[in-house]
């Protein structure tokens, strides 16, 4: 499994590749759950990271407004990035879904490196306008011709990952977007207390901001030794 560590800026990533990050993501915690970077955030970044290391690229919780998503994905594809992540937060329907990221995918098509990744909200059905269910995300992702699937709460002072969906309806999500050969990363408040149940579930990319955070707080600055420890903790027998 891969860590990916969400950063807000250069100097953070420099922390999280210290630390052992196996993916650096860019994002603007400001903005919300998937808030989107500035460009130059974007290029500092890339410009600290070693290209070997995977760099994604959150672009929003993105209202269901197609074009503007195919926009702001290939603004970011043009950055020397790996990843896209697109939160479909204003998708209320399978339809809405398939056809916000088949606009992505088609704006990302003069970039093969880039991989697109559809975010579901664990969390959708407490938010006023529910947005698509998390458990149709595998398909959808799939029929738009998205490279991966994720799971993350769109609410970051509301209940975690786990608080929400339970093991075995995370294991049928894995198990969906595994039928479909897609990807699969979960996010969402994890902390280390979760590490078997999300061991057990053999996702490929375990993501976290607040947890590698000095005191837990996704508004504050990263700690490389919080890195370390999940790095160390999520793979334990690759360790040593």
């Amino acid at each position: 499994m891969r860590l990916l560590v969400s950063v807000c800026n250069a100097h953070e990533a420099r922390m999280a590749v210290q630390g052992g990050a196996d993916i650096v993501d860019v994002k603007n915690p400001l903005e919300g759950s998937l808030g989107a970077p500035s460009p130059d955030v974007v290029r500092a970044v890339r410009q600290e990271v070693s290209p070997g290391i995977p760099l994604s690229v959150a672009i929003g919780d993105m209202p269901h407004l197609p074009g503007t998503a195919a926009l702001a994905a290939r603004g970011a594809a043009s950055l020397g990035i790996q990843f896209v992540k697109v939160g479909l937060w204003g998708s209320t329907s399978r339809s809405d879904g398939i056809a916000m990221l088949h606009a992505v995918r088609h704006a990302l098509s003069e970039f093969p490196g880039v991989r697109l990744i559809a975010v579901g909200y664990a969390d959708a059905a407490d938010l006023p306008h529910r947005p698509v269910s998390p458990m149709m995300i595998p398909e959808i992702a799939a029929s738009a011709g998205a490279d991966g699937c994720m799971l993350d709460t769109a609410n970051k002072s509301g209940q975690r990952l786990l608080d929400i969906l339970t093991p075995a309806e995370l294991r049928a999500f894995v198990h969906a977007a595994r039928r479909y050969g897609l990807l699969v990363a979960l996010a969402g408040r994890l902390q280390t207390a979760d590490l078997d149940v999300i061991r057990a579930l053999e996702v490929d990319i375990v993501g976290v901001r607040s947890a590698v955070c000095y005191r837990g707080n996704r508004m504050g600055t990263l700690d490389p030794e919080r890195v370390r420890v999940w790095k160390r903790l999520l793979n334990p027998a690759c360790v040593g």
